[in-house]
Parts: C-alpha cells; structure tokens; sequence
C-alpha cells in the first residue's frame, strides 16, 4: 500500500509539470486504469487477518514442557520424533511431534544435528519380506587406517525386514572367496535355505566361489541395477549411520582396534538404536517381535490424551503402526515381484 501512494504521489508531481498520464504510465510500465483505480480506492490496508480464538493452544507452560525435556541430558542428542516416541513408550504424552518441532523452531533450537547431509529420499525398495530371515541384503564398506592408502573392509548383512545386523567380520582384502567363506559362517548361525541374499554388482558378490557357495546353501541371489546405489538401500544407509557415529574415530590404528569399535557399534545399533523406518523401535525388538506390544502402548497413549483433549487435535491421533511388508522396489515393479516365502 506505501507502495502505491508513492507511485501516485510521483505521478500527480510529474503532472503538475506538464507530463501526460498515459506516457507517465507508459514509462513505468502500468496501465492507466490501474493509476485511475488506485485513486477511486481506498488504499488502506484492508487484510482482515485471523482473529481466531484457538481454544487447544499450548500454553506457556507446556512449551516450556518441551524446551526443559528436549535439553535434557538423554534427549538432547535426539530428534524431536524420538523424544515423542519414548515418552509414549513411558505413557507420558505433552504434544505432537508437529508441536515439538514448532516449539523449537520458534526458540531456534531446532536444526540439523549431524555433520551429514539431510537425508535423501529413496526409491521404495523386486524382493519382499513379510517377517525376519526372508531377504537380506549386504556389502562391504572401506574403513580407513593410519596409513595412507591402506583400509580394512568391513562385510555386513542386514535384515531388511527388522534393520537387524544378523553377521559381519572385517578383513584386510575383498574378493568372492572371503565372501563365501561368511556366508557359510551365517549359515551355522541361521539357516539360510530359501533366503533371498540381496547385492550390489561388485565384484566379490558375483565372483564364481560365492555364486556357488550360494546355490550349495540354496540361498537366492538378488543383485541392484548397475550403477544404481538406489537399489541397494538398506546397506547404504547402515553404512552411512555408522560413519557419521559422533564417536566414529575416521581411521583405525590395527585390525583389532576396528574390531572392537565395529562390535559397539553393533551392540548400540541392534539393541539401543530406535530406528525411523520401523517406527522407532530397535532392530532386535522388531526382529523378536516385541515392537507389537511396544507400539501398541504408544497408539493407548496417544488415544488416551485424544480422549481427555479431543479440542487439541486436527484429526485422529497418529497410529503407531506395525509394518507386515517391507521390499526392495517393489511398488515400481510389482509385474515382478520375488517374494520370500
């Protein structure tokens, strides 16, 4: 609106010495009626804005509720959907996961937390697992070393169904014999007939001594697109959680010394780390099936607090639910789906 009193202000200036209207409005480049409808109008600011009363607002207490949990000792290091689903899992609800992060993005104390990049969303991952032990996908990932030039190689498998590290070992090369050799050492652990065994394209995953340490154990080879990361996510995405660990140390002194870091790790991921794509539970309690009653304590909660408050929520309160199918691109190819029996 100040905008357009100056521009009316200049134009009545440059009238009064001689100009015309319609090469006034030429030069700056408005139309004449535009000028003519500015003057007939009232150029006031008449933006109604919201007058709304909002009866389930947070009150100042309850924000302050969230500033104090989200800068204790335990939660500060996590994001504010972690500290939601913890607190439900103890039966104590405050507010939403919306609200906790629009409470801290107004006391600027919501940002990215890691040296990485945000993450980047992935294609939806031609193999299917409707429970543990059906597909597992692996790789190996370079672990630097003192010496320049020099890496240890990391093997490890995951489930992709639960997100749980069922084996890995470490050693100083990479090649098909090594790889069959720890595919036979899962086997004496799991039994390994009729699983799906997803992979990138690399050399020591199609090499002839793990293809046929593969068909001798009857397990299924399941193999990405060339050059397509994308199709291997899981393990990219395990790989990238443990180098961007706060304590990753970057570069190992001895073999032992990444040994008994990988092994913490291991622990931590497995039986502490509240995974996002499995509604946060950890891996081992989805693996075993604990997350149902865990889960099924969070929906009470939320319900509960619906019930008491139902001003304070938009829509129905979130389900803490317990995903039965998880794939590999298997809503773009669903002509082709290898599903685990």
């Amino acid at each position: 609106m100040e905008m357009k009193k100056k521009v009316l202000k200049e134009i009545a200036e440059a009238q009064k010495n001689g100009a015309r209207l319609s090469s006034i409005c030429k030069f700056i480049g408005i139309s004449s009626r535009t000028i003519q409808r500015w003057k007939k109008s009232d150029l006031s600011d008449q933006r109604k804005g919201s007058q709304r009363h909002i009866p389930h607002k947070l009150t100042k207490y309850e924000k302050q509720q969230i500033i104090d949990i989200c800068c204790k000792k335990e939660y500060r290091d996590l994001y504010p959907n972690e500290v939601v689903a913890i607190l439900a899992s103890q039966g104590i609800y405050i507010a939403s996961e919306a609200s906790f992060y629009r409470v801290l993005k107004e006391e600027r104390m919501l940002s990215h937390r890691r040296k990485s990049k945000p993450p980047i969303k992935r294609d939806k991952p031609s193999v299917v697992a409707t429970g543990p032990d059906q597909v597992y996908s692996w790789d190996i990932t370079w672990l630097k070393t003192e010496v320049m030039g020099m890496y240890y190689y990391l093997y490890m498998v995951i489930d992709i169904w639960s997100r749980m590290i069922v084996h890995w070992e470490i050693h100083e090369r990479e090649s098909s014999e090594l790889a069959g050799k720890m595919l036979q050492k899962l086997n004496a652990k799991k039994d390994l007939q009729g699983v799906i065994l997803h992979s990138d394209n690399g050399s020591p995953m199609k090499g002839y001594t793990m293809l046929s340490k593969m068909y001798a154990l009857n397990v299924l080879p399941s193999f990405s697109r060339p050059r397509v990361s994308e199709d291997n996510p899981y393990s990219e995405s395990l790989f990238r959680t443990l180098k961007y660990r706060p304590l990753y140390p970057g570069k190992f002194s001895s073999i032992e010394d990444a040994n008994r870091w990988v092994k913490g790790f291991v622990h931590w991921y497995n039986y502490e780390h509240m995974h996002s794509g499995i509604s946060y539970v950890t891996p081992h309690e989805r693996h075993y099936g604990n997350d149902i009653e865990i889960l099924k304590t969070r929906s009470e909660t939320y319900f509960k607090a619906y019930k008491e408050n139902p001003a304070r929520w938009s829509r129905e309160p979130k389900k803490w639910e317990h995903k039965k199918i998880v794939g590999i691109n298997y809503q773009q190819d669903k002509k082709e789906l290898n599903i685990a029996s």
